[in-house]
């Protein structure tokens, strides 16, 4: 596709970045948008998949007619079904007239279903419905309507689980799904985290009236290999909050670093913490902690079972009680010395596993697997370079 449509494309709707994989996305939309495709946009919270509906229905013979945007995530289940195919006076209480629903109001236009996984499964039948013969009815009539509606759904959850824990349709999924459409992760187009975070930096300085922020190199580079989690939302937030709080305009890594720093707080009392993570995933966190426990009971074990054999081999001459004490034996019977098998009995606490030691196994593991690349064993423990530099060094990890 020519480079001044996406360009222009992006000027319009206020997209920012040259990333191959948004490049793609957006011809995507811009090719199904003369058809009457049903499509279904995907990518993680936070990635800006709301622009790609309103690009989709922008370049439609449908363009001068309404574009209905929904959030099906923020309507209770009890309304749900009213708030899509409208109901008629006294339907329930509280009905006290007529009301159109959005497939109504957006006939011969574009509907967007924001959060599409988030339906009961009694709504995602209705959904199925108009999807397949444009019919509906509302809550409380037994009158058959028509609409004319081109659907465009968003998810940011995986349907392919829902469908097999039974949460969503299997039949609506492939029907929504005709055409889909991926928003690449901002950590999946480095080339345009930069970009973004001056373009939010200006906004905040021309909004308050004060000097932009800047970046040196360093923070620069910390910027561009963090993981951002939160994408582009994350990012926005962090070059806003920068801008309201530091005095300086010039942000060095260090300053930088402050807002790169997420609290990881469970619930659960055998994991209750608060602890400073960079660039690696809750999940990870969570699985170490419960690998240290876990090494802990078997540490705690070993101990038990090393102060068993140690009492024993220390009392010739006597046996373990049942009770679990020492009862010494009667004087009248001779023990031979060789009847015992002489056996070497450390009597040590076994050390038990630290963070610490299994940041450094898993860091050395990945170091291995990868020949020593540091960039490569950064992006399987999901950390930055710089923050492997820096553990390796505290680790005292030898390469």
């Amino acid at each position: 596709m020519d480079n001044s449509a996406l360009l222009s494309v992006k000027q319009r709707f206020g997209i920012i970045g040259n990333s191959p994989l948004l490049n793609r996305a957006l011809e995507v939309a811009l090719r199904v948008a003369a058809t009457d495709l049903t499509v279904l946009v995907t990518g993680e919270s936070g990635v800006g998949k709301e622009f790609f509906p309103q690009v989709i229905h922008a370049h439609s013979s449908r363009k001068h007619n309404k574009y209905v945007a929904v959030n099906c995530g923020a309507i209770p289940e009890g309304t749900i079904d009213s708030e899509l195919f409208g109901h008629e006076k006294g339907a329930f209480t509280g009905a006290v007239e007529a009301r159109k629903g959005y497939f109504e109001e957006a006939d011969g236009g574009t509907i967007f279903l924001d959060e599409v996984g988030e339906l009961p499964l009694a709504t995602q039948v209705r959904l199925l419905r108009v999807l397949q013969t444009g019919e509906f009815m509302r809550v409380g009539s037994a009158k058959v309507q028509k609409t004319n509606v081109r659907v465009v759904a968003a998810t940011n959850s995986n349907l392919m689980a829902a469908m097999a824990d039974g949460r969503f349709r299997e039949d609506l999924y492939y029907r929504l799904n005709t055409v889909p459409i991926s928003v690449p992760a901002l950590r999946e187009r480095p080339e345009d985290i930069y970009m973004l975070f001056r373009r939010f930096a200006a906004d905040v300085a021309t909004q308050y009236r004060m000097p932009a922020i800047a970046l040196d190199e360093e923070a620069r580079t910390m910027l561009e290999r963090y993981y951002w989690r939160g994408n582009i939302r994350q990012l926005k937030n962090v070059a806003e909050q920068m801008s309201a709080i530091e005095e300086t305009r010039n942000i060095s890594a260090p300053i930088l670093a402050k807002y790169l720093v997420d609290e990881v707080v469970s619930s659960s009392p055998s994991v209750m913490q608060s602890a400073k993570v960079e660039d690696v995933n809750y999940e990870r966190e969570l699985l170490y902690k419960v690998l240290f426990e876990m090494r802990n009971d078997i540490s705690e074990l070993k101990r038990m079972v090393g102060d068993m054999y140690g009492r024993f081999s220390s009392y010739r001459g006597e046996t373990p009680s049942p009770s679990g004490g020492v009862a010494l034996l009667p004087q009248s019977v001779q023990v031979p010395a060789d009847s015992y098998v002489e056996t070497e009995v450390v009597d040590e606490q076994p050390r038990e596993m630290t963070k610490a030691d299994v940041q450094r196994e898993q860091i050395v593991k990945a170091l291995r697997r990868h020949g020593g690349s540091r960039r490569a064993a950064a992006a399987e423990l999901y950390m930055s370079e710089r923050t492997l530099y820096r553990k390796i060094k505290e680790l005292n990890i030898e390469e």
